[in-house]
């Protein structure tokens, strides 16, 4: 596990833009049992790919259409947040960083590293609005 200091700037790169830190268990799944859309990000301290995913997921926050929530846990530093927040991606293996929308708790989009690390920031963000405008905009039903 890194220093706390360390990896300050990294969470806050997130908070800034609007994405609340669930660090324990718990908070993970109070967020996820409201209704509507939760963006859930799995913050890593890997340069490579959580370097490029952090300020995607920035610009996208700036959409018009957005998740009706947006969380975050740290890989690595919260680590009991970060295991239940896999726990809602079932069929799916664990990795970090992960980008995922989940609607009343159901995984209906992810991101995973794989395809993080193969893009640059504007790219994450044009997939993620992208998706935002998929998976979150209102419906007048």
């Amino acid at each position: 596990m890194y220093p706390e200091l360390m990896v300050i700037p990294m969470r806050e790169e997130l908070t800034r833009a609007g994405l609340n830190e669930a660090r324990t268990a718990a908070e993970v799944d109070a967020a996820l049992a409201q209704p509507g859309t939760t963006l859930l990000v799995v913050n890593s301290i890997c340069g490579c790919a959580a370097g490029k995913m952090r300020p995607g997921v920035r610009l996208a926050m700036q959409n018009g259409v957005k998740p009706d929530q947006a969380v975050t846990v740290f890989a690595g530093q919260d680590r009991e947040a970060t295991e239940k927040a896999r726990t809602y991606f079932q069929g799916h293996p664990p990795t970090s960083p992960a980008i995922a929308i989940l609607r009343d708790g159901q995984l209906v989009y992810l991101m995973q590293r794989s395809a993080i690390e193969t893009s640059n920031a504007p790219a994450i963000a044009q997939e993620l609005t992208r998706a935002f405008d998929t998976y979150c905009a209102k419906t007048n039903a």
